[in-house]
């Protein structure tokens, strides 16, 4: 079963500024580029620290962790740079009516 999860108004979301949600057993951040939205785990993969505490470039639609400098797309989650190898999860994002949802991770 798919549960989607009203996080904010999109207009709330400020461009290139990570708009933290928090699930009952994970944070996830919301990044606006533009007029798109993605959603990441606000963890890296190298070290489980923060992740969206990191510079966040719109112009090539990645974020950068602060601890390491690992670089990670924000479309995909994958991982640009070592020290991370393993991709971030990511998570769908829909917008209907102004209003933010995001599909609800697996416990």
């Amino acid at each position: 079963m798919t549960n989607w999860i009203e996080v904010a108004r999109f207009d709330e979301i400020i461009e290139g500024e990570p708009f933290f949600y928090d699930f009952a057993y994970e944070t996830v951040a919301l990044i606006r580029v533009g007029d798109q939205l993605y959603a990441i785990e606000d963890r890296c993969t190298h070290d489980d620290g923060p992740l969206a505490e990191g510079v966040v470039d719109t112009t090539t639609c990645e974020i950068e962790c602060p601890r390491h400098g690992a670089r990670f797309d924000l479309r995909s989650g994958e991982a640009l740079s070592l020290p991370a190898s393993q991709p971030v999860p990511t998570y769908a994002v829909k917008v209907t009516d102004g209003v933010v949802y995001v599909r609800e991770p697996d416990a």
